[in-house]
């Protein structure tokens, strides 16, 4: 029996102290692995994190009112990718934009026109965001549905002035058009021929206020952005071709222009900045930029 006892307590003692190798032995390599696998863990973390989440901050755009649609789009499209980025935008006119850029008081500014020699010159940096049409409006009331790029010029340099000369009403023609600073103004009066010889009855400093003029006024004519027109008034056809997102597309609408998001040159951009600036010139905000009127250069 007291054999028996040793015996048993014997093989009780070479289970434990195979049970303490045993652990031991096993709990090196499980210790080591974690430590070994720990980067590899943390790079796949990082890899696969999308780099939307690692930019933030404001970006701050000023300038053209036509691109307040776009812009809008462009907003709730990026901030939706870019949770932690919040895009702000004034409509001062693309002078005011363009100036702004320059001196480094906004991150973007915002042109409806192409940017000219002068401003290049000066360092603004021109990216064409969007191609979009000037349209010529008049109100509802108005028979006429169709003007050549000549008679839209003597319109508005004062030749005609009444809306019998052109088979419409015995009525004087009210020229509406925007402010000096404006990029629409600029681009239409370059494109017609009229710069520095328009004779305007009322200036406004919106293509809202131009769409509301013409909307409340029979006589009167004006010109806006495509994408800002709507059933208040009518389009009318320039050469027999209807402005539209296809016959700007297609360069059969003469009447059309460039939005342009304006940098300066040598200066660099807040990766929040730069991150906006390159998403709205990629196809990826074609649809964007479809839904608000216009036409993606990438289309």
């Amino acid at each position: 029996m007291k054999k028996l006892t040793c015996l048993g307590l014997s093989v009780v003692m070479a289970l434990s102290l195979l049970a303490g190798c045993g652990g031991g032995g096993t709990s090196t390599p499980s210790t080591s692995t974690p430590d070994a696998s720990a980067p590899s863990t943390s790079q796949g973390t990082d890899a696969s994190t999308p780099a939307n989440e690692e930019i933030s901050g404001a970006v701050n755009t000023d300038g053209s009112t036509s691109m307040a649609d776009v812009m809008a789009a462009f907003k709730e499209s990026f901030e939706g990718l870019y949770p932690d980025v919040t895009i702000n935008y004034s409509g001062t006119g693309s002078g005011s934009g363009i100036t702004n850029a320059l001196a480094g008081t906004v991150d973007i500014g915002l042109s409806s026109r192409a940017l000219t020699d002068e401003e290049k010159a000066e360092g603004a940096v021109e990216n064409i965001v969007a191609l979009d049409g000037v349209a010529v409006v008049v109100n509802p009331e108005n028979t006429i549905t169709n003007l050549t790029v000549e008679q839209i010029a003597q319109i508005y340099n004062g030749t005609i002035t009444n809306w019998s000369e052109l088979g419409g009403a015995d009525a004087p023609i009210a020229v509406i058009g925007r402010d000096a600073a404006s990029g629409t103004r600029g681009a239409f009066e370059e494109i017609v021929g009229v710069e520095d010889q328009c004779v305007y009855t009322n200036e406004y400093e919106s293509t809202g206020e131009v769409i509301g003029s013409v909307a409340g006024n029979p006589n009167a004519i004006g010109y806006a952005s495509l994408s800002a027109v709507d059933e208040s008034v009518v389009a009318v056809e320039v050469n027999g071709v209807a402005p539209s997102e296809a016959t700007v597309a297609d360069g059969t609408y003469e009447i059309q222009r460039p939005f342009v998001m304006v940098t300066k040159e040598g200066a660099e951009l807040s990766p929040a900045a730069q991150a906006f600036l390159d998403w709205a010139m990629s196809a990826d905000a074609a649809d964007e930029i479809e839904a608000a009127g216009c036409v993606s250069p990438n289309a």
